[in-house]
């Protein structure tokens, strides 16, 4: 059946004390933009998605006790969220700099032929961006990492 909403096949939900706040946030910092908004009488956010090239998130409030922003347990995160650039990896980073965001890694060539940075949001997310800079066959990664690699990209 014909999906109206256009979801990708996976997207993430992703969970904050002020999730109007975090709305604001994500459009400044990483340029997400919202594609929904589902608001009770009294105002109060019930559900929110944003697109991100093809991707989609749930941003949500604190709902129920087995869903928590980091600031609401030490920091700790149980997942990251990574998202593919199509460029500009580093105007990326610093856009987010600027909005406040945390740089937790700079932006660096990766061995398997990618630049990525990593960034904490104002209530704990981890995000990751990155960028293909180069095609890197199996056996070149292998070598660098001292890995043996299973499943590498379609050569």
């Amino acid at each position: 059946m014909h999906d109206p909403f256009q979801h990708a096949t996976l997207g993430v939900g992703v969970f904050y004390r002020d999730p109007w706040a975090a709305l604001e946030w994500l459009e400044r910092a990483f340029g997400f933009r919202r594609s929904m908004l589902v608001t009770d009488p009294s105002g109060r956010l019930v559900h929110s998605e944003m697109r991100f090239a093809d991707a989609y998130i749930v941003v949500d409030h604190e709902w129920s006790d087995d869903v928590a922003s980091p600031v609401s347990v030490g920091g700790r995160n149980t997942q990251l969220v990574y998202l593919k650039l199509s460029g500009g990896l580093d105007e990326h980073c610093e856009q987010a700099r600027l909005a406040g965001a945390e740089i937790m890694q700079e932006p660096a060539d990766q061995f398997y032929g990618e630049r990525t940075y990593r960034a904490r949001d104002p209530e704990g997310h981890v995000w990751t961006f990155a960028e293909t800079v180069r095609h890197v066959p199996r056996d070149e990664a292998e070598r660098l990492s001292n890995c043996r690699i299973d499943g590498w990209h379609r050569e």
